[in-house]
């Protein structure tokens, strides 16, 4: 009955809710922050992740600025039905990189956390330039103008920098030969051994089929097309989704 009393007192009294409130929230927060303050990572490694490299995250930076986000997720959860369509599940590690990550299970169109090496070059420039022409109902909007518009390459050492700065593990190097890696990446006639030796598995060539320009086309495709490949999931528990 005395329990009943305080516990009717203190709903009636706002200012001891309220300080009540905010100490049962300040114990919750440390308990759940606290501990990751003594742990050296909180996502495990995965071998084969890397940085992206200055043309994949240009085309990154497209996909965000378009708003590709609000149709499609970057996480396959660990269920049977997703797993399935999509591939293995997504893995913490996987956007250990993403400033910020595309995770979320809102999809108007389908998950893109596997859709590197799925489609050609081709196919992902006309889908791209007109969606209905490879999948007749998609209610997705053309990006025929990514192919028309020039890539900007005067401020890529500067968007690495500020990857860096977050965290993103850049090297002096990467950062030096960022402006010439961005362009080798994309021209089919160009020197890539510096490319493939600072990104391994770095998709090549010419992406958005006009060799001779540089397009947004081309980052965004390039973006694309390394999404999933650079984790060997053999390595992985297969019937993990199954669970």
């Amino acid at each position: 009955m005395a329990l009943l009393d305080k516990h009717s007192l203190i709903e009636r009294n706002a200012t001891l809710l309220l300080v009540g409130s905010l100490i049962v929230v300040s114990i919750g927060c440390i308990v759940q922050i606290a501990p990751l303050f003594y742990l050296e990572n909180t996502i495990e490694k995965v071998e084969g992740m890397r940085p992206y490299s200055p043309l994949e995250l240009a085309g990154r930076n497209i996909y965000v600025r378009e708003g590709c986000y609000v149709c499609h997720s970057q996480m396959i959860r660990p269920f049977r039905d997703e797993v399935e369509r999509y591939g293995h599940y997504s893995l913490a590690a996987e956007s250990m990189y993403d400033h910020s990550f595309q995770w979320g299970s809102k999809r108007t169109g389908p998950d893109l956390a596997r859709v590197g090496d799925r489609y050609s070059n081709e196919w992902h420039v006309q889908h791209l330039i007109e969606p209905r022409d490879v999948v007749p109902e998609s209610v997705m909007p053309s990006y025929s103008f990514l192919k028309e518009t020039p890539l900007a390459v005067d401020l890529v050492a500067m968007n690495l920098k500020a990857n860096r700065a977050v965290g993103v593990p850049y090297s002096d190097e990467m950062i030096d030969n960022a402006a010439a890696d961005i362009r080798a990446q994309a021209d089919p006639n160009a020197d890539t051994s510096g490319v493939e030796a600072r990104y391994p598995k770095a998709k090549l060539g010419d992406f958005d089929g006009n060799p001779q320009a540089l397009t947004e086309m081309d980052a965004l495709v390039a973006y694309l097309q390394m999404l999933g490949t650079l984790v060997d999931f053999k390595t992985y528990d297969e019937t993990a989704g199954e669970r």
